[in-house]
């Protein structure tokens, strides 16, 4: 199938961008054809955000979106910044960057629902259920589009009866817009060498449920940030409380995925968070709905790749533009998709095929790059634990306002577990099954499903080093920093194997991040599966 545009991903980004193609057509008077593929089995089924979104690139692209029905619904009213200890939570002056007067608390699902929807009416051709699964090249090695993955392959390898051949897309242009740690992206950094050595990406794990909470205790614009306890000072993270509309409540906990203890555990630490006795209240009574878990860029400016290549382009999160002093990256995401789009719209205009390289200078000349510069440093200053990171923080963001001449670098997260012998073990609580609770009664709550007759998309590059560097040296931690149960190490006679339970995965990518042999390789399983979340 032959098209002008080939759109790899329907999150903000992808979204955007084809969006903005089908306006630039038509203010041109021109014929564009663009099409859209999302591994999830609908626009929004895999989108996880906290989220607080700034409308900034939204009023750009469709400044009638309240009368078109955008789901923005909820008003920012009040913000709160606290640092927890075991038993207090200390009122602090609430950072600049996290005032959110303008914003809205959103379900970024939804709101990526409706964006897909505003794309189906301008024209684009959106395919859900369809997972990329190959870059395909042309002679002269330029990108020419994607295939996307076959269906009814057997676990051995083998077409079942219900094989289905994947279909390859071809566009004069591919925009990959596939999120944090997208499995193309990869392939795509590694044969046009888009990262530098020196400009590694760094992640957190960002773990959330949504609740409904009795009526008296739903407060609708209320949004509480925390840093400190259930983390050690030497680990960066913090949680959000949004209330959204309809007594619903949306909490989570971002940990940085640079933490030192392989005993930690990311879940387990939000479900603790959860029992702090200024945060339990809110629950009591209430019910949860849903759950799920999602990694997020968080090396900001500084681990920004070469964003062209021959024939397409990164966008959004595949390259990863999230603002994390202000803990948003929607409306960043969103703005580098329609540039893209204007950039390969004049390219059309021109007649040209070359790399796209008016991509990246439109996105210099940009708010988004003004944004990310002046706070290139925060993120990367906690490196050194978390009052450090605060001290340099006010520093920057009060007194030199991003204008400092230094720029602090990031060092890969796959590189920073203690091994075991030498780390604190972690005892945690037991669930109580009312505020907090295990891992796999959260992932049925994510709707998660996978076609169990198929090839593992958790692939092990060599099988022998999940125990003889894994085990061995940092006691599996996959156990731990995976958040839906899939990693299990089964103690038989022959001695310790690890067991993947490939058919719970979220689709969080933590464990393509934080192996520290960067053994495991996560791919695309068969297009519809993974999560389905309602309402995230």
């Amino acid at each position: 199938m032959q098209y002008d545009v080939v759109v790899v991903g329907g999150g903000p980004s992808g979204l955007a961008a084809a969006i903005r193609l089908k306006q630039l057509a038509a203010e041109r008077g021109r014929e564009l054809s663009v099409c859209l593929i999302e591994k999830g089995s609908e626009i929004g089924a895999h989108i996880l955000s906290g989220a607080v979104v700034e409308p900034r690139a939204l009023n750009e692209l469709i400044p009638d979106w309240k009368a078109k029905g955008a789901p923005l619904n909820t008003p920012a009213k009040e913000d709160r910044f606290l640092y927890l200890t075991a038993t207090r939570a200390i009122p602090l002056p609430t950072p600049p960057q996290l005032h959110n007067e303008g914003n809205y608390i959103v379900s970024l699902g939804n709101v990526c629902r409706w964006l897909g929807q505003q794309a189906e009416a301008a024209g684009v051709e959106i395919y859900a259920g369809f997972a990329g699964a190959e870059v395909l090249y042309d002679e002269n090695g330029r990108v020419k589009g994607v295939a996307t993955g076959n269906m009814g392959v057997g676990k051995d390898g083998q077409p079942t009866e219900n094989f289905q051949p994947g279909v390859e897309l071809h566009g004069r242009y591919t925009l990959f817009a596939e999120g944090c740690r997208g499995s193309l992206t990869k392939i795509l950094v590694q044969r046009f060498g888009l990262r530098d050595e020196d400009r590694p990406q760094t992640y957190g794990i960002g773990i959330k449920e949504l609740w409904e909470v009795e009526p008296a205790k739903h407060r609708p614009g209320l949004i509480t940030h925390s840093v400190g306890w259930p983390l050690d000072s030497g680990t960066y993270g913090g949680t959000f409380l949004y209330h959204l509309e309809d007594n619903l409540v949306s909490v989570g906990l971002v940990i940085g995925l640079d933490y030192a203890n392989p005993f930690l555990s990311p879940f387990d630490e939000f479900q603790r968070f959860k029992t702090h006795p200024a945060v339990r209240p809110l629950f009591e009574g209430g019910r949860r709905i849903a759950y799920g878990a999602r990694a997020i860029n968080e090396g900001g400016f500084q681990s920004i790749p070469t964003l062209v290549f021959p024939g397409g382009a990164l966008i959004g999160c595949a390259a990863g533009f999230v603002n994390v002093p202000k803990i948003k990256g929607s409306h960043t995401a969103m703005k580098s998709g329609m540039l893209a789009a204007e950039a390969a719209m004049d390219a059309f205009e021109r007649g040209e095929t070359g790399e796209l390289d008016d991509y990246p200078k439109r996105l210099e000349a940009s708010w988004v790059w003004e944004e990310l510069k002046a706070v290139r440093n925060i993120r990367p200053a906690f490196h050194h634990g978390l009052w450090p990171g605060m001290a340099y923080s006010g520093l920057s963001l009060f007194l030199l306002r991003g204008r400092e001449p230094w720029t602090f670098r990031h060092k890969p997260d796959h590189k920073s577990l203690t091994p075991a012998r030498k780390a604190r073990p972690i005892a945690y609580p037991k669930p109580d099954g009312k505020i907090s609770f295990d891992k796999l009664s959260s992932v049925y709550l994510s709707n998660t499903n996978h076609e169990e007759n198929q090839p593992s998309h958790l692939q092990l590059r060599d099988p022998g080093i999940a125990i003889k560097v894994n085990y061995e040296i940092y006691d599996a931690p996959e156990q731990r920093y995976c958040p839906a149960g899939v990693y299990e190490i089964v103690k038989e006679a022959a001695g310790p194997r690890l067991q993947i339970n490939a058919q719970n995965c979220v689709h969080c990518k933590t464990c393509d991040i934080k192996d520290p042999e960067q053994n495991i390789n996560w791919v695309v399983p068969e297009g519809g599966g993974g999560p389905n979340y309602p309402n995230m």
